[in-house]
């Protein structure tokens, strides 16, 4: 391997796998492509996305999709490396891709491991070197490149470096903020950093005795007065807050927005006209009943419960009989809209993604290339990037994984005023 070109991806998951795919397909016998890992074994996250399924990209991708100061970073890479490009180079790896719901890839397999392996695979073909328990302490740039040094005294020496260590999100599956330390080092800004897709946090009071239950809904995230995101899916009531697709989608504008609440709608395909009025006739055919037994076979029994209470009624023995024009308007109302305050957000080790992170002003996008550090690459999560739920993140990593890795191995290969 003397004299040949070494470029180094720090961090094995999916945009740092991708990059150096790329990056080695280029270079082939001219330049060496190692990847450095923190963990045991590179791609562990990805093992864990689409509950282990992998979601792994999504027909409808856009630049809509995405958040962060300057989400408009994203669109050149997405048009270079784009969904269908996507799916034919994981094709080409043998993930046969199916379908499903608002535009989901997965694998035919229904596996992630399936992606992972098609990865490693192609590595092993194509001869990259993996470097496992190597955790970076920093990067630094020489005269001719980097010097690499893990937090052990390790080094490795090369001319050009991708930074693909993530974010913050999910660290023990990767990714523990190492990557910001590192590029902050070499004089990039690091916006503030918060956890993503993720469980939201209420009042406990709200959430009393209905855990572990899930529920069909309509969910609003309101601030200021205005409604900012609506989603449809099954909720999850947790002792904390709430939790669900629809949530882990929602707090994203919790992410980027002060003193939000969670609007509750717990049947979307009535209107509250319509609850009323069947309030009003169950009212007549069970007035025999307490109010305890009064949303059987509506509503969930407890959460039934707890709209009563949250409707002025103070025990559920209340007689049926004695629900007034008031109160039923009430519990209508509370049925389409009930309000939870959120207090906060589940931790790191909870999120899927980070909200935050190196300022996208300080790279060019149509390289990843540091407009700071020449020879500096980055892609992924470290960016102040993040998207949707339902595969967007994992294709903007595998979009700005492979534009970093082709630029890279393309600079090396050129002489210097190719800059």
């Amino acid at each position: 391997m003397s004299g040949k070109k070494v470029l180094t991806v720090v961090g094995g998951g999916a945009s740092g796998l991708v990059g150096a795919v790329f990056a080695k397909r280029l270079l082939k016998e001219k330049g060496k492509v190692v990847i450095l890992e923190r963990m045991d074994r590179i791609g562990k996250k990805i093992l864990a996305t689409g509950n282990g399924r992998c979601n792994f990209t999504n027909i409808n991708t856009s630049v809509n999709n995405f958040y962060g100061r300057n989400a408009d970073f994203v669109e050149y890479a997405l048009k270079k490396f784009n969904v269908y490009d996507t799916i034919d180079f994981f094709e080409c790896l043998g993930i046969y891709p199916k379908e499903e719901e608002n535009g989901k890839m997965y694998p035919y397999s229904g596996q992630a491991s399936s992606v992972l392996d098609a990865l490693r695979n192609e590595i092993e073909r194509l001869g990259i070197e993996i470097i496992t328990g190597f955790e970076v302490k920093c990067v630094k740039k020489t005269g001719s490149g980097f010097r690499i040094t893990s937090f052990s005294g390790n080094t490795v020496v090369s001319d050009k470096v991708i930074i693909a260590a993530g974010g913050c999100a999910s660290p023990n599956l990767g990714s523990n903020g190492t990557g910001f330390k590192i590029l902050s080092d070499l004089g990039h800004s690091v916006t503030k950093l918060q956890p993503a897709l993720v469980q939201l946090k209420t009042e406990k009071d709200m959430v009393k005795g209905l855990k572990g239950i899930k529920f069909d809904g309509k969910v609003s995230i309101v601030s200021g007065g205005r409604i900012l995101g609506e989603e449809k899916g099954e909720v999850l009531f947790t002792d904390y807050g709430l939790s669900g697709p629809p949530i882990f989608q929602l707090s994203v504008i919790c992410a980027l927005h002060k003193n939000c609440s969670v609007i509750l709608d717990f049947v979307p395909d009535l209107t509250e006209k319509e609850v009323y009025e069947l309030l009003l006739k169950r009212k007549k055919n069970l007035s025999h009943l307490s109010m305890e037994n009064y949303f059987v076979g509506f509503l969930n029994k407890r959460i039934g419960n707890v709209i009563a209470k949250k409707s002025g009624i103070e025990k559920l023995s209340f007689s049926v009989s004695g629900l007034n024009e008031e109160i039923l308007r009430r519990m209508s109302k509370n049925i389409k809209a009930m309000t939870f305050n959120i207090i906060g957000k589940n931790g790191w080790n909870n999120a899927q993604v980070t909200a935050g992170g190196v300022e996208t002003a300080e790279f060019d996008s149509k390289t990843m290339e540091s407009n700071i550090v020449k020879g500096l690459y980055s892609s992924g999560e470290i960016f102040d990037i993040f998207g949707e739920c339902g595969g967007f993140n994992l294709q903007w990593a595998w979009s700005s994984g492979a534009l970093a890795g082709i630029c890279a191995a393309k600079s090396m290969m050129q002489p210097a005023k190719s800059y």
